[in-house]
């Protein structure tokens, strides 16, 4: 195939500036910009502002998906790939799954494509990213975690996976200069070890899912550890951890145990005293 000179000089321009990724996002931009040379300036301009490359073209590829990225929506990240294949892999065919802090619905995305039987749903505080997920065809509820999804699930969901802020507050000044100066720190604050809002989805979590649905969350390496203890006291058991593709730990894997009691004449536990 014969290079294309335009994307060869983009290429060299963003290469100059920094971009390690410089031929790929070169292409991204000119195929975005369509043959429009003042399209593709415009384009250009705002990646080299440190834009993040979705927002300018509008889209991110996840697990093989394209996924509709709008202005001021977190980016889905390669890194969340196994976390949301993993999710996918446990949901029953005809089950039930919820992503909250779903952002674009990049993971809900990946489990609608890979069980179109089941039903997902998806939560997220933020209005502007609640239209994007619902843009990319996601079953979304505005509003904080658990608290918009509908009454009646309590109880039958198979899987919970959520990517929430997990970045310890001490930390955020050692993400990429360019990250506040578009996005919200609000995406990333996690607290003071990062684990104030995974807490609250591991408290939440037991009244949603079914005894033996799984919790999946996106976290960062010493967390599943910090988060041992919660785990335990709300019933669930740590099957392990996530990995991405360089061995990085990325989320963890948890299992909820059914409540403890007394077996009757069928074997099957009795109900608990309330």
């Amino acid at each position: 195939m014969t290079p294309d000179p335009v994307a060869g000089r983009v290429a060299e321009i963003l290469a100059r500036s920094g971009f390690v990724a410089a031929p790929d996002e070169a292409s991204e931009l000119v195929a975005c910009a369509a043959g429009d040379p003042d399209r593709l300036a415009s384009l250009l301009a705002r990646r080299l502002s440190g834009e993040p490359l979705a927002w300018v073209t509008g889209r991110a590829e996840f697990c093989g998906l394209e996924i509709r990225v709008d202005p001021g929506v977190y980016v889905p990240r390669w890194q969340s790939e196994p976390l949301a294949r993993r999710a996918a892999s446990l949901l029953p065919a005809r089950g039930t799954a919820v992503d909250v802090c779903t952002g674009s619905g990049a993971v809900a995305a990946v489990m609608r494509a890979l069980r179109p039987s089941a039903r997902v749903l998806a939560t997220e505080r933020d209005l502007r990213a609640a239209r994007c997920a619902a843009a990319n065809g996601v079953e979304v509820y505005t509003g904080d975690l658990f608290d918009p999804l509908p009454a009646g699930i309590g109880g039958s969901v198979d899987v919970l996976v959520g990517i929430v802020p997990y970045v310890p507050s001490a930390a955020l000044s050692l993400l990429p200069r360019d990250t506040f100066r578009f996005e919200a720190s609000d995406a990333y604050d996690g607290g003071p070890d990062g684990t104030d809002v995974l807490r609250s989805v591991v408290a939440g979590a037991p009244a949603l899912l079914r005894p033996g649905g799984s919790l999946l969350l996106e976290l960062g390496a010493d967390q599943a550890e910090l988060l041992a203890d919660a785990l335990r006291a709300h019933r669930f058991s740590l099957v392990g951890v996530i990995e991405d593709e360089e061995g990085d730990v990325r989320g963890l894997e948890a299992t909820l145990r059914a409540r403890r009691g007394r077996s009757g004449a069928s074997g099957r536990p009795a109900p608990e005293a309330p």
